[in-house]
């Protein structure tokens, strides 16, 4: 072996060698770098304030939703008019205020569901090549509809709970009357009715007890368990208790007109909606189960005449 080729192999290894030793020293070095950055942060974390810590610590709807909600609804005001809140704040009373419902929580619905239905009909859209006129009037009206839809529920969730509170008062009318003339005090007779019946007007009657107990005057609860539905009769019946409180007329005279004022009310509608049967059966009638039969009964008869004359 030539003396040049032994001096070439020994600097290639001193060169190899040394390369490794190098990357050996930053691997060591990016490692010792790495951990220390780590009980850095370590450190770091256990010397930051408890405000801090208490905000890490949050759960993530606290940390990120709910400033989303709270934007949702600056930008839900902006759109709607002033009064907004006090008929949403309305229409959750009669709707019975359901469980963590409140007038923010509508209406950032409102400006979500018109940004989420808007969204998805403007990118079917897009996927369906719709020309651009249409596109805009389409987007437009489902972000609208998204929009007065947390309205509709609204609506119909309260048309519902104040149906199942008309057909149940003429009832508790009669328990609030006979507990009345038995000899109870009104307050006690309220609280008879709540505790054996059930369903919304147990549980209005149940607000008005609660209301009566921290202070509120009888006849402020009874107005204000009026102004919390729009139901006639319970308007009226409420107007008629603060009448006779004011006229000093005896409750149980008023009660037991009331009473049966109520049950002649619900007669009256169940007539009412017993007459609209016919009037609402004559177009499925008509349209749907007439030509059945007639199929059925005329058809036989018209394939034997089309036989006849044809053969």
């Amino acid at each position: 072996m030539s003396a040049n080729l032994i001096l070439l192999l020994g600097g290639a290894l001193l060169f190899a060698s040394a390369a490794l030793a190098l990357s050996i020293v930053g691997v060591l070095t990016t490692e010792k770098r790495g951990v220390a950055r780590s009980l850095a942060a370590i450190q770091a974390m256990d010397k930051a304030p408890d405000v801090l810590k208490q905000e890490l610590e949050r759960p993530f709807s606290e940390r990120v939703i709910a400033p989303l909600g709270e934007r949702l609804v600056g930008i839900g005001k902006k759109l709607t008019r002033a009064d907004t809140a006090d008929r949403i704040r309305h229409k959750l009373d009669v709707a019975g205020n359901p469980p963590g419902w409140d007038v923010n929580r509508i209406i950032g619905l409102k400006v979500l569901a018109m940004a989420v239905i808007g969204g998805v009909g403007f990118v079917y859209l897009i996927g369906q090549g719709t020309a651009l006129p249409k596109l805009v009037l389409i987007t437009v009206g489902a972000g609208a509809f998204g929009f007065v839809l947390p309205n509709i529920l609204l609506n119909n969730a309260g048309q519902k709970r104040e149906l199942l509170m008309q057909n149940a008062l003429p009832d508790a009318l009669d328990l609030l009357t006979i507990s009345v003339e038995a000899g109870l005090g009104f307050d006690a007779a309220l609280d008879r009715v709540a505790k054996n019946t059930k369903g919304p007007l147990a549980q209005e009657l149940s607000r008005l007890l609660q209301e009566i107990q921290i202070g509120v005057g009888r006849m402020e609860a009874m107005r204000a368990m009026g102004e919390r539905t729009t139901i006639k009769d319970l308007k009226s019946f409420c107007l008629a208790m603060v009448q006779a409180d004011a006229l000093g007329i005896p409750i149980a005279r008023v009660l037991r007109v009331q009473s049966k004022e109520m049950r002649t009310k619900r007669r009256q509608r169940a007539e009412e909606k017993a007459q609209q049967v016919p009037v609402k059966i004559l177009f499925p009638l008509i349209f749907f189960i007439l030509p059945c039969l007639f199929i059925v009964i005329i058809g036989p008869v018209a394939m034997e005449i089309t036989d006849f004359f044809g053969s």
